[in-house]
């Protein structure tokens, strides 16, 4: 059971059954007698009071749950739950996700072991279970893959693991921002927009387009009214590492219909439908909290968080203000404006707290003053007109592997092809 991709880039949920019992338990067993095992939990079972397990005990005590008689031919289900390499998790965590996942399979009224194996770097859990109710029934196995694949990827999100979303066979994809010299600039852009649409959520234009800026994007919305008609239209563009334009816009249009405004709007609204269930708010505010405590200063807080995966941009006015933040977390994939993730992250608070510091013991964050851009507000933004975005000296955004999304195969079209 410990054939599994050790470079994975998320958990791996692997269900296996059989008929076999006693050896999904003594192959757990023989792991913890060796030392390189521990069991972490059961359900529904005895401890023994010696405190040691022994398979042909555990092997009993599950027999007494089902009937003589069934008629499921495999009645023993064996999982293992992977998670990434990098996700540190105490063994409370992970005795509660292995809980969470069976009971949201269907197995929470049936008994089981779990097991954390720890012989190789890649720490994971094993649960041993019956497939058979104390009434003879199976458990549904009904799209039991697809509903696991749903429950990892909930359990991903709700303590911060790397997600599953966007994997193709182990395929990773590393996002690189926009090179205009390299020219193509059209896929390049597409090439990045489309998978940050599929793999990120956000809730507002401005958190979108915080999110492009770390990989030179700008983006812009264009309104108005034309014979009678509004419109609405997106305009992408590419950008330098001062945050200029250096390349005409590109309607939406041209990159495929995800990336228009019809479908931003749709995907803002439903994050927004989802925001009061969503975990990843409450776990990314205490880190932010925590770093922003400990910093001495803007780059140090930028330092702390980079440690936690989580990229700060900032807007400021021509004076140096402050008066957008934006929190982008790469972990949970998500994009939260300060003041939504708490008024103590708002610009205002921002500001206060960064400019009470003497100048000369803050780090230079802005490169020398481009060209900027008058608002229409009178405010005026560093950078090109589509950015919206200051750039930031000495900062290098990460750009997370992503995982390649599925290859379509394409119908032949004639024609002229954009």
């Amino acid at each position: 059971m410990s054939n599994f991709p050790k470079n994975s880039p998320h958990m791996v949920a692997k269900i296996s059954v059989g008929k076999n019992l006693y050896g999904a338990l003594a192959y757990n067993q023989n792991k913890v007698d060796e030392g390189g095992a521990k069991i972490l939990s059961t359900h529904l079972l005895r401890y023994p009071e010696d405190g040691c397990f022994r398979p042909d005990e555990s092997m009993r005590q599950l027999l007494e749950w089902m009937p003589s008689h069934y008629r499921t031919e495999k009645p023993v289900i064996h999982i293992s739950l992977n998670p990434h390499p990098d996700d540190i998790l105490t063994d409370e965590q992970l005795a509660e996700i292995g809980r969470e996942y069976m009971q949201r399979l269907g197995y929470g009224n049936q008994p089981y072991l779990v097991f954390k194996h720890e012989d190789i770097d890649r720490h994971h859990i094993h649960i041993v279970s019956l497939r058979v109710d104390s009434e003879g029934r199976k458990v549904s196995d009904k799209f039991e893959h697809r509903r696991s694949k749903e429950i990892t990827e909930f359990l991903e999100q709700k303590y911060g693991l790397h997600p599953a979303e966007g994997q193709k066979k182990g395929e990773e994809w590393q996002l690189k921002p926009v090179d205009a010299a390299k020219g193509d600039i059209k896929r390049q852009i597409a090439r990045t927009v489309k998978p940050l649409l599929k793999l990120y959520s956000f809730h507002t234009m401005g958190e979108f387009r915080a999110l492009l800026s770390l990989y030179n994007i700008g983006m812009e919305e264009v309104k108005g009214e034309m014979g009678g008609r509004t419109y609405h239209g997106i305009l992408y563009t590419a950008l330098d590492n001062n945050g200029e334009t250096v390349a005409t816009p590109i309607k939406s249009s041209r990159l495929g219909k995800m990336t228009g405004a019809e479908q931003l709007d749709k995907k803002m609204r439903e994050a927004t439908a989802k925001a009061k269930s969503d975990p990843c708010r409450e776990r990314i505010r205490p880190l932010v909290a925590d770093a922003l405590r400990r910093s001495v200063d803007e780059r140090d807080f930028r330092d702390r968080l980079a440690k936690e995966q989580i990229d700060l941009v900032l807007r400021r006015n021509e004076t140096g203000r402050i008066y957008g933040v934006t929190f982008i977390d790469h972990r949970s994939r998500t994009v939260l404006n300060g003041s939504r993730l708490g008024k103590e992250f708002s610009a205002n608070m921002l500001n206060e707290r960064f400019q009470e510091q003497p100048q000369n013991l803050m780090p230079p964050l802005q490169p020398p003053v481009p060209p900027v851009v008058d608002l229409e507000n009178g405010e005026k933004i560093l950078g090109g007109l589509l950015s919206g975005m200051e750039p930031e000296l000495n900062y290098v955004p990460r750009h997370p592997k992503l995982l390649k999304p599925d290859k379509k195969k394409r119908r032949h079209r004639y024609g002229r092809q954009d």
